[in-house]
């Protein structure tokens, strides 16, 4: 009887001795796996910032533009960040936190991934975004910049932007103005879009944002005009 006991124990013993590796093993904490590592630098990488009231992503006509792009890039692998920001009607506060986002990725990207071609894009509040941290020196009707240093400056291939209105706060397009950027800038406007219209410096209406005219980039021939552009910058 106490030998079939022993026995027993012995075994229990095994079992709970199991047990408590796996149980350890499960309660270990997890190995994280750096973004670096988890995957290679691209060849080339587009920041775009959607427009107004569009879902989180690049937007139809972000879409548009990276959809030509990649099909003009060859065998170069292209990666593609959408900014992460509110895009809503309410323009300073959204587009500066646009503004923040985009030129903390773009940094990052610099220094982690430094042979990465970057490409700027935006559409509307979107270009907005992405002038904030190219050509924007100081605050205008409250949009806080976020510019990017000379030295990042340097790792941006190409800007492509639709229906900009910098002519309103910045006194011109990126493509114009700019001393880091403008010759490698495209700044695409369409006939009669009150956005990117020079005016008075106010900010953008209801009416304005979702005109017939401003609305027409995604389906026309400007993203392949602008992805074209881009691949003569890479």
């Amino acid at each position: 009887m106490c030998q079939h006991w022993d026995v027993n124990a012995r075994r229990f013993a095994r079992l709970l001795g199991i047990a408590v590796v796996t149980t350890g093993a499960t309660l270990s904490p997890p190995i994280l796996v750096s973004s670096a590592s988890a995957a290679p630098c691209p060849d080339v990488e587009v920041t775009f910032a959607r427009g107004t009231a569009e879902p989180p992503g690049v937007g139809g006509v972000g879409q548009a533009f990276v959809d030509s792009l990649r099909s003009q890039v060859g065998g170069r692998s292209l990666g593609v960040y959408p900014v992460n920001y509110p895009a809503t009607e309410d323009w300073p506060p959204s587009a500066s936190a646009g503004a923040n986002d985009a030129s903390a990725h773009v940094e990052s990207m610099a220094a982690n991934c430094p042979d990465t071609k970057l490409v700027l894009g935006g559409y509307s509040q979107g270009a907005m975004v992405i002038d904030l941290i190219t050509i924007a020196q100081a605050p205008v009707a409250g949009f806080i910049p976020q510019t990017l240093s000379a030295e990042v400056a340097d790792h941006v291939a190409a800007v492509a932007l639709f229906g900009n209105p910098s002519d309103r706060y910045l006194g011109g397009p990126v493509s114009a103005i700019s001393p880091w950027y403008g010759h490698k800038a495209i700044d695409l406007c369409a006939p009669d879009d009150p956005i990117c219209t020079p005016g008075v410096l106010a900010l953008p209406s209801h009416d304005e944002m979702f005109s017939p005219a401003h609305l027409t980039y995604e389906h026309s021939d400007m993203p392949g005009q602008a992805a074209t552009f881009v691949v003569s910058q890479l």
